[in-house]
């Protein structure tokens, strides 16, 4: 986290939280959620929509800001603690999106955030989605990179098994909707 917002959060304690604000979108983009896109629907699932998204967040220095103060709380809720306020995140998918780099000893596995982790498992549901199992948490990989996961799972690189999607934020403990949780 930035020491700009962790002094953001001594100097200010007591700053409510907000959710429906912020999304993150199934292949590593970030959507800002005003009051016209949340009344529109839901950020994912039934009922969402383009105008439900939101805009994309498009400037670099933002989008690099909201990644290095990303993170989940004990509840599995992610977040972006931006200054003193945490902003709960509306993820489409997963709470990471991984993209694959091969390199002659297996296959390096990035974060949308730029953060290196380590796979355990691979996982893979009836539509056809990919999820690695890492030291991180739970990530969705990348649609560009889907025929490189295929390479590193022909090659052996990581166990794969079936499972119910439904199932993911159960079994790997996290909340893709605070705002329909109740913040």
């Amino acid at each position: 986290m930035d020491d700009i917002v962790k002094q953001a959060m001594a100097k200010w304690p007591n700053v409510p939280a907000c959710a429906g604000w912020l999304g993150l979108g199934a292949r590593g983009d970030w959507y800002l959620r005003d009051e016209a896109a949340q009344a529109a629907g839901p950020f994912a699932g039934p009922g969402s929509s383009a105008a439900s998204r939101g805009s994309r967040v498009q400037m670099e220095k933002l989008r690099e800001f909201i990644e290095r103060n990303y993170e989940p709380d004990a509840q599995g809720r992610w977040y972006f603690q931006n200054g003193p306020q945490r902003v709960f995140v509306e993820l489409e998918r997963t709470p990471w999106i991984l993209r694959l780099k091969p390199e002659a000893a297996g296959w390096q596995v990035w974060t949308h955030a730029g953060r290196r982790v380590q796979v355990s498992e691979a996982l893979h549901d009836a539509d056809g989605h990919l999820y690695l199992v890492t030291d991180a948490g739970l990530g969705l990989v990348h649609t560009q990179d889907m025929t490189l996961a295929a390479d590193a799972l022909e090659a052996g690189c990581w166990p794969l098994r079936e499972v119910e999607a439904a199932e993911l934020p159960r079994l790997y403990a996290y909340v893709p909707s605070p705002q329909a949780s109740g913040i």
